[in-house]
């Protein structure tokens, strides 16, 4: 029992277990852009926590990167009203240079705040 027990504890040090939201939040600044994809992926999960995930995922929004603007954007939809915050960020993504990224900015308007996105001309 005792050996398991040392196991578990030497896995969850090396990343092999569950991560905190903070972790995930920290790696939205990861070089790699899987891992930052990744992140964003596991954020959007984490609804209950949207006082904390909705800035990072925001935050994301402007990443280098057009896939993570993208799943930044549809992470955010999830959250629904608990998003507003990231409604000025959102905005500007809907002229995104990367129509796919305009598409999940836009759909995300439509979750978070159907009259922000009529003011944006999301339809």
């Amino acid at each position: 029992m005792r050996r398991i027990a040392i196991m578990s504890v030497a896995l969850l040090a090396v990343g092999c277990g569950p991560r905190s939201t903070d972790g995930w939040i920290q790696r939205l600044k990861d070089p790699d852009v899987v891992k930052r994809r990744q992140a964003v992926r596991e954020l959007g999960e984490r609804t209950g926590d949207a006082q904390r995930v909705v800035p990072a995922l925001a935050d994301a929004l402007s990443d280098e990167n057009d896939y993570v603007r993208r799943d930044a954007a549809r992470a955010l939809g999830k959250f629904g009203v608990e998003a507003r915050e990231a409604l000025p960020a959102l905005q500007a993504v809907v002229k995104d240079k990367e129509a796919h990224v305009r598409v999940a900015a836009a759909d995300a308007l439509k979750k978070i705040d159907p009259q922000a996105a009529a003011k944006a001309g999301v339809r």
